[in-house]
Formats: C-alpha cells, sequence, structure tokens
C-alpha cells in the first residue's frame, strides 16, 4: 500500500500539480485501499476538519498579518538602518548586517520567504554596489532567512507544535539559541569572505546617527519585546501575542508612522488571507493523510525496515534529521511536517527524546530544506523577486549549508544549546 499512494503521489508532483492535488489523491487512494469503497468517507472528511480545528493554528494568519504590514510599511526598513548604522563600517559588515536583519525580521514575521523578500530587497543593491558577488549576495539572502524559522514566531514551529501536541512556547524559546548560533557562525563566515576577496567598507555612521537610527527603531523593536517578553512573562500564550502583534502593527503602522491607510490595511488583508487559505487547506489534507497512513500502520512498516528500533537516540535524531532535510528540498516545509512529524512521534516518545529538542532540530532541518537545491521554495523565490537565473542563485549556497549542518551536529551532540533557555524559562 505504501508504494501505490508514495507512487501515485510522485507522479502527480513529476506532472506539474501543486503539492495540494498529490496529498489529496493519495489520502484518497490510501482510504480505498483500507476500506474498499467510499461508504465511510465521512472519516476522511472529520480528519480534514480536525486538522484545522486547534486553536493554536489561529496564531498563523495573525503572524503572517503582522508580518505582512511591517513589510508593506516603514517597519523593516527601519530595523534594517539601525543594524547598518552600528556594523556597517566594519569589513564585511555590510554582509554581517544582513543576516543580522534577517534574523531581527525574523523575530517578527516568522516565515523564511517574508524575510527573503524585505531584507533582500533593500540590501542585495547596496551590496552589489559594495562589490560583494551575487552568488555570495543571494546565498547569503536566502540561508540568512532560515534564521527566521528559528526565532520566534516561527510559523513551522507552530504547525509542529500542534501536530505533536508540544507546547508551542516552549519551542519558540528553544529556538532563540540555534538562531543566535547561526547569525554568529554567518557573521564570522561574512568577515572572512570580505577580508580574502578584498570587498570594500562603508562609511562609519556618526554618534548622532546611530542615536537616530536606535530612535527610529525603537517603534519596531516592540515586537520581539511582545513576542518573547509576553511568552516567556507568563503574560499571554503564543495565540494571544500574534493577535497583539497584528493590533501593534496597526497602530504603529496606521498611527504612528502613518504609512497605511484603510485601502492598504484591506489589500494586506486580502494577501493575508489568500495565503492563509492555501496553509490551511495544506494543513487539513496533511491531518487527513497522517490519519490515513497511521490508520494503515505504514509509518510502523517504514522505521522497522531501517532498523530504528536498535538505534540510540542520537542516531534516531540523525535520522530524524536526515528525513525532514531531504523531505524539504523538494516539497514544501509545511507538507513534510504534516507529513513526516506524525511518523516519527510514536519513536519520539517512546525513546523518551525531548519533544521541544526534536521540534527545534525539524524547524532548523526544514529551513536548510527551503533553501537547498533542487527544489527549495527560498530558491524559487529569490529567483521571482531578484529575477536571477537559477543556477546563480544556487551557486553560493555550499559553505552556508555546511555551517547549517555543523549547527544540526552541535544540536545533536549538545541539546542544552536549545534547552538551556527553555529549562530557564520553563522549568
Amino acid at each position: 500500500m505504501a508504494l501505490l499512494i508514495f507512487s501515485v503521489m510522485l507522479v502527480l508532483l513529476l506532472l506539474g500539480f501543486p503539492m495540494i492535488v498529490p496529498l489529496v489523491a493519495g489520502t484518497f487512494v490510501g482510504f480505498l485501499e483500507i476500506f474498499g469503497d467510499v461508504s465511510k468517507m465521512e472519516f476522511v472528511i472529520q480528519q480534514f476538519l480536525a486538522g484545522i480545528k486547534p486553536a493554536s493554528l489561529v496564531a498563523v494568519p495573525m503572524f503572517i498579518f503582522a508580518a505582512d504590514i511591517m513589510t508593506r510599511g516603514q517597519s523593516a526598513n527601519r530595523l534594517i538602518d539601525m543594524v547598518m548604522k552600528f556594523i556597517g563600517h566594519i569589513k564585511g559588515g555590510l554582509a554581517v548586517s544582513t543576516s543580522t536583519a534577517c534574523t531581527l525580521f525574523g523575530a517578527v514575521s516568522g516565515s523564511t520567504q517574508a524575510t527573503v523578500v524585505a531584507v533582500g530587497s533593500p540590501l542585495r543593491p547596496k551590496m552589489l554596489k559594495s562589490g560583494y558577488k551575487d552568488s555570495f549576495i543571494l546565498a547569503l539572502i536566502i540561508n540568512s532567512s532560515d534564521i527566521a524559522f528559528l526565532i520566534p514566531p516561527s510559523i513551522g514551529m507552530i504547525i509542529y507544535g500542534v501536530i505533536s501536541e508540544t507546547s508551542i512556547a516552549e519551542l519558540f524559546i528553544a529556538g532563540i539559541g540555534p538562531g543566535l548560533l547561526i547569525l554568529v557562525l554567518f557573521s564570522i563566515y561574512s568577515v572572512i569572505y570580505a577580508v580574502i576577496n578584498d570587498v570594500p567598507t562603508e562609511p562609519k555612521a556618526s554618534a548622532a546617527q546611530r542615536l537616530k537610527a536606535v530612535r527610529d527603531a525603537l517603534w519596531p523593536l516592540g515586537f520581539p519585546v511582545i513576542i518573547v517578553g509576553g511568552i516567556y512573562g507568563g503574560i499571554f500564550s503564543p495565540t494571544e501575542a500574534a493577535s497583539v502583534c497584528v493590533l501593534y502593527a496597526l497602530i504603529l503602522e496606521g498611527l504612528v508612522f502613518k504609512t497605511m491607510g484603510f485601502k492598504d490595511i484591506f489589500d494586506t488583508a486580502k494577501s493575508t488571507g489568500l495565503i492563509t487559505g492555501v496553509v490551511f487547506i495544506l494543513v487539513a489534507a496533511g491531518a487527513a493523510f497522517s490519519w490515513v497512513i497511521s490508520f494503515a500502520q505504514i509509518p510502523q512498516e517504514l522505521l522497522a525496515s531501517i532498523g530504528i528500533s536498535e538505534m540510540g537516540p542520537k542516531q534516531i535524531l540523525f535520522v530524524i534529521s536526515l528525513a525532514f532535510f531531504v523531505g524539504c528540498m523538494f516539497v514544501d516545509p509545511i507538507v513534510v511536517i504534516l507529513i513526516l512529524v506524525p511518523i516519527f512521534a510514536p519513536v519520539v516518545k517512546e525513546v523518551g527524546l525531548d519533544p521541544v529538542l526534536v521540534g527545534t532540530l525539524v524547524t532548523l532541518q526544514v529551513a536548510i530544506g527551503s533553501a537547498t537545491p533542487p527544489f527549495g521554495c527560498d530558491i524559487f523565490t529569490a529567483i521571482a523577486v531578484f529575477k536571477r537565473p537559477y543556477i546563480e542563485v544556487i551557486r553560493g549556497t555550499l559553505p552556508f549549508v555546511l555551517i547549517l549542518f555543523f549547527v544540526t551536529a552541535l544540536l545533536i551532540f549538545f541539546p542544552q544549546i536549545a534547552l538551556f533557555l527553555r529549562d530557564l524559562a520553563f522549568k
């Protein structure tokens, strides 16, 4: 049955159908194989609805809406300008500023693709003018956007938390350590690259310019304070934090910066609604698909075939990391999370692995796969936004991917990188 289901899905993917079609087709093929007819179809429909029932999923459209408002307004540019004023003058400072800006915007958007657009659009022309090769710039932007998937709020972590019934608040806090570690390592590589290629530095900003940049960025910096501070302080849940972020973004761009009118807000809400519709359809279909393959005991068969029951915890973490990384090289990250999390969840529980550590690793692998050839979704976002050929976009990715693999290994062998802040906040 497993071979039939995945063969049908693969054929549909190769024929160019959007991911929702293979996912639904695989669900119904599995259903017919199990029950033999359509008389019990209501079970599948119930699973579709159950997939989007959890209240925690409300945070997804809220964070998308808040990020969309910020991107259309001034908040993103003010954050970027502040970073540039402080570190733009050092060797490789413009590249370091790009990674830092991705981290800060990730603390607002939770989306890698939104980060590619919001940070890459203004900073790529500046980096080209400063003498950086475009292949390096594109790889830096795409891979630095991975940090946005780890730094809270993370849409990937929300989906993982809902499916695995893991605390989203704990996942958010656990993502901070690995995210900052990636930022440091990317920054070191950027400085080394700039020194080797003798990239010119930017003029040093004056104290007055820096002070003005900080004042301008104070309002946008309220977003991470609201999200992390509010959750850490027990003031509100991640879902409530998402709603507060929307209200804060509306006040900021509508009343304080006066960059958005009623029509702009309406257009932004419509765009968010379209994106949310796509995400929730995928979530519903993924839930039904997971129910079918679990009912057919396909996960147990697959895991038994690779001998996972005989593996130790670190080996299992390696297998999980590899599965999610490879999956996201070919398929949308949300779909990979929806399909693979239910497969590995019983093993994680049986071995006694910390689900928050597993969730952090999964989120990291999903982010890496999203920026890795052949079909990482961030690659195609960059192609569309920057209008550059595929080969040029992926040419400089290898050093960054190796750094991300190194961070993965560190997380497996030193889990406190992720769990230290979580334990500090919640234990």
